[in-house]
Formats: C-alpha cells, sequence, structure tokens
C-alpha cells in the first residue's frame, strides 16, 4: 500500500525550505544546516511537496527542533522589511492618500506621493475616460475572464523549467507564445522529456478546454467576495481564519496556506499562524488573494493595500505580504480605467517599501522590460538574476509579471503570453497579468475571442454555492460591493454563495 504523505505539511520536508528561507533572509543557519545533514537527514528542498516515504521518528522530531531554533535566529533584514502595517507605512514614503480619509491631491506629474499616469516611451495617458455602473461591470468582467485566461494559459506548464516552456511551445510553432499550449504534433520524446502538468493537462490544453477548470489562483478570489459579503472592509485577519475554516476545503490549500489552515486546527492564532513553522510565508499565495481588494477599492491603492495586508498576514511575511499588496493598489488604480499599466505599477510600489527585495526585483523588472526588445532576453536576465529563489517565491514572479506587463504595454494577449512564457510560477502570473490587463481593456469583448470563447462563461470551483457560476455574473456581484464600500451605504442583505447565480 503506498503511504499517504500529505505534502507541505511535513516537518522533515519544511526543514530544508526553511534552510533555504534563512539564507534568503540573511540569518547564520551553517551550524543547523551542518547538524541536520550529520543526523541523515537532506539539506535541499525537494521538487515536489512531500518526500516519498516518512523520515523515521528521531529525525522528523530533530526537524521540530530545528524548525523552531531557526525561527528565534535574527534576520538583519526586519527593520527593511517589516511585516507590520505601520511600520511598512513608516518605511514607505510614497504612501498614497486614501479619498475615504484624506483629501486627495489632483494628480498632476512628478507628484509622486499620489501615483499619476506617467510620460513612458510606450505609455498611454487615459484610456477610458467615461465612467458609470455599466463601464465599471464592463471592467470587472473583463478581469474576472482575464484572470480566468491567463490561470488557463499557464496551468499546463506550471512546474516546468523554463527551457521546457520554450521547447514545448516551439515545436507546435507557438513561439513567441501567443495562443494556448497543446500536446498535437509533439514528438513522444519531447513530451517524455517535459511532461506537461499532469494534472492540468487534461483540462487545460487546446485540445481539452471545456470551461474554465478549478484552480487556486479563481478560488481564492471568491472566498475574497464571501470575506467582503460577509464582514465589509472593516474585516479582520480573524474574520480571513474563520471563513477559511467554514468555506475552503484543506485539500485546496497549498505551501503557506497549508502550513497556516493546518496552524489553525492546531490551535495557533493569527498572525502566528503565518511563521510557524511556515517556510513558505514569502511565496506567492498571498498574491493571489489581492485581485479582489483592488477590483473593490478603485482609485484607493491605499485602502486596497490595507485589505490586502490583513489578508496577507494569516499566512505570509515581509514580501509575501509585499506581493499581495502591490497588486491590490496596481489592480486599484487600473479598475478606475483613468491609468495606462506603467501608471499602475508605479503605484503598485508606492505601497511597498522600497528597501525591500521585491521593490528592487520589480523596478528590475520594468527596467529590464524597457532596455531589452527581446522579451526572451528580459527573461534570461530575470532568471539569471533571481532564479536562486524557488519557482514559488514572491519576488522573482512580481520581477516577472512587472517585466510582462510593462513590455507588452498592457495588451491583454502580450500581457498573459509574456507572463506564462517567463517561467516560475505560471498559472498565478498569468492569471494577475490577465485581471490587470483584462481592466485595461476594459470590457470583455476587447479580449480575443479565442481566449474567452472556449471558457463558456463558466467557473468550476469547491467553493460552496459557486461552481458553474458565469464571469458576468462575479462582476455585477463584485460591482454590487465595490459600490457598497466606495459610498458608504447602510449594508444590505448579504447574498449568500447560492444567490450569486441570480445576481
Amino acid at each position: 500500500m503506498t503511504p499517504l504523505r500529505v505534502t507541505w505539511v511535513q516537518p522533515e520536508d519544511l526543514l530544508p525550505h526553511e534552510l533555504r528561507q534563512a539564507a534568503e533572509g540573511g540569518r547564520e543557519a551553517a551550524g543547523i544546516a551542518a547538524r541536520w545533514k550529520a543526523a541523515g537527514g537532506t539539506p535541499t528542498p525537494l521538487p515536489g511537496g512531500a518526500s516519498p516515504l516518512p523520515a523515521p521518528p528521531h529525525l522528523r522530531a530533530l526537524a521540530i527542533d530545528l524548525l523552531d531554533e531557526l525561527a528565534r535566529l535574527p534576520s538583519p533584514l526586519t527593520r527593511q522589511e517589516p511585516t507590520d502595517l505601520a511600520a511598512i507605512r513608516s518605511t514607505t514614503p510614497n504612501w498614497p492618500n486614501s479619498p475615504r480619509t484624506t483629501p486627495r491631491t489632483p494628480p498632476t506629474p512628478g507628484n509622486e506621493t499620489t501615483p499619476t499616469p506617467p510620460t513612458h516611451p510606450r505609455g498611454r495617458s487615459l484610456r477610458h475616460p467615461t465612467e458609470g455602473q455599466g463601464a465599471e461591470i464592463n471592467r470587472l468582467h473583463a478581469a474576472w475572464l482575464g484572470r480566468a485566461v491567463g490561470c488557463l494559459l499557464g496551468k499546463p506548464v506550471e512546474k516546468l523549467p523554463l527551457e521546457g516552456i520554450r521547447a514545448l511551445a516551439r515545436a507546435t510553432g507557438n513561439w513567441p507564445l501567443h495562443t494556448w499550449f497543446t500536446a498535437r504534433g509533439l514528438p513522444a520524446e519531447l513530451t517524455a522529456a517535459h511532461p506537461w502538468n499532469r494534472r492540468s493537462a487534461p483540462t487545460s490544453l487546446a485540445e481539452n478546454i471545456d470551461g474554465m477548470p478549478e484552480d487556486d489562483d479563481l478560488n481564492y478570489p471568491l472566498l475574497g467576495l464571501l470575506l467582503l459579503q460577509r464582514h465589509g472592509p472593516a474585516f479582520t485577519t480573524e474574520d480571513v481564519a474563520r471563513l477559511w475554516l467554514d468555506e475552503l476545503p484543506a485539500g485546496r490549500t497549498f505551501t503557506a496556506e497549508r502550513v497556516a489552515y493546518r496552524n489553525l486546527l492546531d490551535g495557533i492564532e493569527p498572525p502566528h499562524t503565518a511563521t510557524h513553522r511556515n517556510p513558505f510565508r514569502e511565496w506567492i499565495g498571498a498574491a493571489i488573494r489581492a485581485d479582489v481588494h483592488g477590483w473593490t477599492n478603485p482609485g484607493d491603492p491605499a485602502t486596497a493595500a490595507e485589505q490586502a495586508h490583513r489578508d496577507a498576514v494569516l499566512t505570509h511575511t515581509a514580501n509575501g505580504v509585499y506581493s499581495a499588496m502591490f497588486t491590490a493598489a496596481a489592480i486599484s488604480l487600473a479598475a478606475t480605467g483613468a491609468y495606462d499599466v506603467h501608471g499602475c505599477l508605479d503605484g503598485g510600489l508606492t505601497v511597498v517599501p522600497p528597501r525591500s527585495r521585491l521593490a528592487e526585483a520589480v523596478r528590475l523588472g520594468i527596467r529590464l522590460a524597457r532596455e531589452e526588445d527581446d522579451f526572451d532576453t528580459v527573461v534570461d536576465r530575470l532568471h539569471a538574476a533571481l532564479g536562486a529563489y524557488h519557482w514559488v517565491h514572491s519576488v522573482p514572479n512580481a520581477a516577472l509579471l512587472a517585466a510582462a506587463l510593462t513590455h507588452a504595454d498592457g495588451d491583454f494577449s502580450g500581457s498573459i503570453c509574456r507572463a506564462v512564457s517567463g517561467g516560475w510560477d505560471t498559472d498565478s502570473n498569468g492569471a494577475t497579468a490577465g485581471s490587470l490587463a483584462g481592466l485595461l481593456a476594459g470590457r470583455p469583448d476587447a479580449l480575443p475571442a479565442p481566449w474567452t470563447a472556449p471558457l463558456r462563461n463558466r467557473l468550476a470551483t469547491s467553493v460552496a454555492g459557486f461552481d458553474g457560476t458565469g464571469f458576468d455574473t462575479l462582476a455585477e456581484l463584485t460591482a454590487r460591493l465595490t459600490a457598497r464600500l466606495t459610498t458608504h451605504v447602510a449594508a444590505q442583505p448579504h447574498p449568500t454563495p447560492q444567490e450569486v447565480r441570480t445576481v
């Protein structure tokens, strides 16, 4: 009988990741690594989420002790990479004013405290100056649809190395990437050398797509809607935790989210859920939960970032939190229809500590995208600079996302294809790029039909009450929440998940 090996929670598998996390954060852990290796442990993280066989009891016990010992090591980056929101704001000199609390300076070029549409060699200023509920719903519809398309494009090549992605696409005449991946016509030796993602290929290759299959990159935005329906914009991190326990199957969580979920079940309360034996706390998971906070706070990147922070600290710290705040703030500006992609990215950076690794990586991605005409060269340079990180870490993925959006000038197809073709966390990067570029496109029919038609306006999910929901319905529900949040009207009865389809 094959033993059950639950991924992302076994102490002997967590410790090598924590050793890597310690090295990235400048903590001196060589002695701990040597003790682990001398006892028979593997110091290098395995590519999967769990080793094939459980460690013997003495080795597992040592892994637990060493995880706790690593947690006590001081990091020299704590001051420039804080997690507390007040500390983040104190290290972020260009933190934007919120129109809900502070009169806002009218946007003027060069006013860096309020993100404004910048002058850029590839840029445009205002895209959609017209406003109204219909325009807002159209943008949100395009954002939901774009998020799904970008995610689906990246699903079959998730976990593949960059050379594998390029080889598979080139073999079918799809490089530079411009359409769905396909297995048709691929040589057998190539698919053997670079196998598709086994869980995703049956529903995400061109010949297999029939609606949007389930993915955590879509599950979390659905949970975000439920969070705002039930608790409003003043939700707490504890509210997020309760919602997960009520609505999110544990088997649909991964990496930092699964560790935090386990911690909740062990009686550990937020924000310690993010730090207790959680080596994935600076990975990308919080960023894929951030879109809703941006969608529902158009033109208010400060509030979007603050909400994303409260959501993120259940599971993440430092750069993992910043990636969510950056995403929410950038999407908040895109949701207005008044900023081009470069203004959105610049605005996203205003909520990130400028000396943090994530801010430096985003600036690197933007700079390389402006310097190089060939995006493959941009990607190669990013991988050379940031390839030492795990492929799910927030830092390299934020850099790639920013580079893809910048190089494509916010064009929808160009953004998602560049984001996916750059490797690392392909489905998550594709999803976020698709969401932001969808907002910039402004309406669902502005997204090319070859991308949107196969989704059949149907989303599969294990989040109760949402399975089979259309993206048009999700847009209307999001717009209803946005109106409630931005006008401060009295809360109306919250729709239950079962009511969503009839909004």
